[in-house]
């Protein structure tokens, strides 16, 4: 094995080197410039050479390699700071924050080996020894060393990209300082606090300045070592960054933490500004962020769970994915309870990404919703799928029930107002997609980049749009359960029955109207194939114009629209040419009419009454929630044409390798990208950092849940059905349509697999998001491995009438093409048949 050299340049480490051998802040630092980050140039010595205190001064070769590498870059005369870069410093889980040396302003060849040797001494202090055994660190340690020049800092600071004291992830907060930091760092003063929040474009802006106190001196370097240098007492009293310039800063710094982790961006900052520009000098992760959540559900397991996003996005997602889907699923679920007046914990965050994948906090969903509205745990659990446990609850109090009530009064009194709203909302979004695809885009990076902002400024101020998405279910909830005391164990499916038919949701029509499709195809036909009759090249053109901003998972950024694949579409219709439209009406009649015959044995006609405006009002709550969803795909879909535009342009400038490449960079990035404060080398270096993990992620399976005990130990759900063998006769689920259906077993996997499915199999699949909607029209059943009660396969499968049973994880394992199955949508069973 050869020796290992006497320097490393640091633009050459990630190539050659591991964070075991230049340590982690070095390592941070080159990912750093690496990603296009204004970090200062630096070499390292490895911490193969590291010597103890007790050991002679650093070897003779040693210093003629840095004193000639220190003439080649011209860095003689300059003042350089002279940096601790140990094995597992600047971690994720070991900071060593102030505990190795590290010395600044040093100058001449001797400075610089007494601050070498002061470097590798910091190694065996008592404090480093105490710190290492506190983290359970026992490996031998050793010190790498970080040598680079000095800014020449008007300012300088620290920052931190979420709230360090509270753990909230939509605040950025930055300490600045005249001079160099050392004051602020060794808290001789307060300097100046700027805290910052995001808005739905992913930009930071100013919330809060506090002018703190400033050290009347700073520090510079001199012949001598350092010195002090007062400060202008009129600079010393003003604060240090107007506010632009202070945002200019926050955007950069968060740059910074995205770059080295879009999925956790959460670090501790160095910076400084020369006057001219800012630069980022040291980045460590923070390591003991406080966990945000509500006061009741401290000491009890976080709970993450994927029951029912794994339905509309079951696959890793990339950071464009990820940024909007974390912003997204917060204000989906905040805007009933504000509705409500139920006081929320801001900086709360419900979503997470594990594995790729999109995850949510389970237990602040429960809470909330037992907490503002008395809703339990179980049911909530039963509307949103999945298997994941529940958190404890007290009892409720009559004070508890008390609110609970003014809160439900508040929110049925407000609530048809807010949908009204919603309504306007989403012919507003709608047309605003329709202006974007018809009117053609620019042909300039400026003012596709202004157009991208304003799309997403926009589509966080849609909060009516996001009530109507995520505030669906209100009466569902209650329908079950009230059906259920009556009628024990039957709540699900009744209620499913008595929502079958009646006025078709927008996924619904789209069914209708490719069935009217197939007929106008079918009524073509020569010779057994179908003709491009005007008639039907109108009609289809017509579907187009309405639904063609939808597709198969359709939330994903990079997937394509029914617009851009014809072909795929024109194959749906083809598929649904012998679908008796007629049949599938009287289906939804009878199965209506017979849950009604039902309800009347035991309900007395003033409940059926009022069971009979609940449902038509939780109808319209789902009808208004399938409409709200297609306007936010309509919305993603304008957005996409903009970014693929602008990626165009990238492409041909050689910023991006591909067109696709672009759904790699959070927005936050592809804005700064696109007026150059990326360079195109730190761009193409995130995306194939991105590309490598996506990849990883792909080859990986999730669990359908985990929990983090309060010790933070994570602990993994099983991925296997909760029925267990190979050969379980039946499984129990979620039941989500109506009646009974037996045949033969069709196993898809994606929705382009269609043509596939024969009239009268039974459809099992992975998740059902409205790309799938074409086969429940051929299928006589369906079952679903993931989803609940409110999930979209479910909502449309009640108003088919068709029997189906969800939330049966593992169930693609369990059963083969051609098996025969009887799918029992009123028990939520599946049971396996005699051949």
């Amino acid at each position: 094995m050869s020796p290992a050299p006497w320097l490393v340049d640091g633009d050459a480490l990630l190539a050659k080197q591991s964070p075991a051998t230049v340590g982690g802040k070095a390592w941070q630092l080159a990912r750093l410039r690496c990603f296009g980050l204004p970090v200062p140039e630096f070499v390292v010595i490895p911490a193969a050479h590291s010597l103890r205190r007790h050991e002679a001064a650093p070897p003779g070769e040693l210093l003629a390699a840095l004193v000639a590498e220190i003439a080649r870059r011209g860095w003689q005369g300059r003042p350089l700071a002279v940096r601790s870069s140990a094995v597992g410093e600047d971690g994720g889980k070991a900071s060593f924050a102030g505990i190795y040396r590290s010395c600044l302003n040093v100058l001449g060849e001797a400075q610089l080996v007494t601050a070498i040797e002061a470097v590798w001494a910091s190694l065996d202090t008592p404090t480093a020894a105490a710190y290492r055994q506190k983290q359970g660190l026992t490996d031998e340690a050793a010190m790498a060393v970080v040598i680079m020049p000095m800014i020449a800092a008007q300012a300088a600071g620290i920052a931190f990209t979420c709230d360090p004291a509270n753990g909230r992830f939509d605040r950025l907060v930055v300490h600045a300082h005249w001079g160099l930091g050392e004051s602020l760092v060794g808290g001789q003063a307060a300097g100046d606090e700027y805290v910052f929040a995001e808005n739905a474009a992913g930009q930071w802006y100013l919330l809060e300045h506090r002018v703190g106190s400033k050290a009347t001196m700073s520090i510079a370097a001199s012949e001598g070592g350092t010195q002090p240098v007062p400060v202008d007492a009129a600079r010393a009293a003003a604060p240090v960054f107007e506010r632009a310039t202070a945002e200019r800063l926050a955007n950069l710094l968060y740059d910074a933490a995205v770059a080295l982790d879009f999925v956790a961006p959460f670090y501790d900052l160095e910076w400084a500004w020369d006057g001219e520009r800012f630069w980022v000098v040291q980045a460590r992760p923070v390591t003991a962020r406080p966990y945000r959540t509500y006061d009741a559900l401290r000491g009890q397991p976080v709970i993450w769970t994927r029951g029912n996003t794994c339905e509309v996005m079951p696959d890793p997602l990339t950071p464009c994915d990820w940024a909007f889907s974390r912003w997204g699923v917060n204000s989906l679920l905040e805007q009933g309870w504000r509705l409500g007046g139920y006081q929320l914990l801001p900086g709360v965050q419900r979503a997470g990404l594990f594995h790729g994948r999109l995850y949510l906090e389970a237990s602040i969903l429960q809470w909330e919703a037992w907490d503002a509205m008395g809703l339990a745990p179980a049911q909530l659990n039963s509307l949103m799928g999945g298997h994941q446990p529940e958190i404890t609850v007290a009892a409720a109090t009559w004070r508890d029930k008390l609110a609970r009530a003014g809160r439900m009064l508040r929110y049925l009194a407000l609530a048809p107002g807010r949908r009204k709203r919603g309504l306007a909302a989403i012919e507003r979004v709608h047309a605003a997609a329709r202006q974007v695809r018809l009117a053609p885009l620019p042909e300039d990076v400026a003012s596709l980049r202004e157009m991208l902002m304003a799309q997403a400024l926009a589509g966080g101020d849609e909060t009516d749009l996001h009530f109507l998405q995520g505030s669906g279910g209100g009466n569902l909830s209650l329908l079950v359960p009230m059906i259920d005391k009556v009628f024990p164990g039957e709540g699900e499916a009744l209620v499913a029955a008595l929502m079958a038919g009646g006025e078709p949701s927008v996924t619904a029509q789209q069914g209708y109207d490719l069935l009217e499709l197939a007929r106008l195809a079918k009524e073509g036909e020569s010779h057994g194939q179908p003709e491009k009759t005007a008639k039907f090249e109108m009609a289809f053109a017509a579907f187009l114009d309405t639904y063609g901003h939808r597709g198969h998972y359709e939330t994903y950024y990079r997937s394509p629209r029914l617009r851009d694949q014809p072909d795929l579409l024109r194959a749906q219709i083809a598929a649904l040419a012998d679908v008796d439209a007629a049949a599938m009406r009287r289906r939804q009649e009878a199965a209506a009419a017979q849950a009604w015959q039902r309800i009347a044995t035991r309900l007395p006609w003033w409940r059926q009454l009022l069971l009979r405006k609940m449902v038509k009002d939780a109808r319209m709550e789902c009808n208004q929630r399938e409409a709200a969803r297609s306007a936010l795909i309509a919305s993603l879909d304008a957005a996409r044409s903009v970014m693929l535009a602008a990626a165009r342009l990238a492409v041909a400038q050689g910023v991006l390798e591909r067109e696709e490449d672009c759904f790699m960079l959070m927005p936050s990035e592809a804005f700064r990208a696109m007026v150059d404060d990326i360079p195109a080398a730190g761009v193409l270096a995130r995306v194939a950092e991105r590309k490598a993990q996506f990849a990883a992620w792909e080859a990986e399976s999730a669990p359908e849940y985990f929990t983090v005990e309060a010790a933070g130990q994570v602990r993994a759900a099983s991925t296997t059905p909760a029925t267990g063998r190979r050969d379980t006769a039946s499984w129990r689920g979620v039941a989500t349509g109506t009646g009974v259906a037996r045949g033969r077993v069709r196993v898809l996997r994606h929705p382009a697999e269609g043509a596939r499915l024969q009239a009268g199999e039974i459809l099992v699949a992975p998740s059902t998001d409205p790309g799938w909607t074409p086969l429940f029209l051929k299928a006589a059943g369906l079952v679903v491995e993931t989803g609940g009660y409110l999930s979209h396969g479910a909502i449309v499968a009640r108003e088919f009438a068709l029997p189906a049973v969800v939330n049966l994880p593992g169930i693609l394992g369990e059963l083969h093409d051609g098996d025969e199955i009887e799918v029992d949508g009123l028990r939520g069973e599946v049971r396996r048949c005699a051949p």
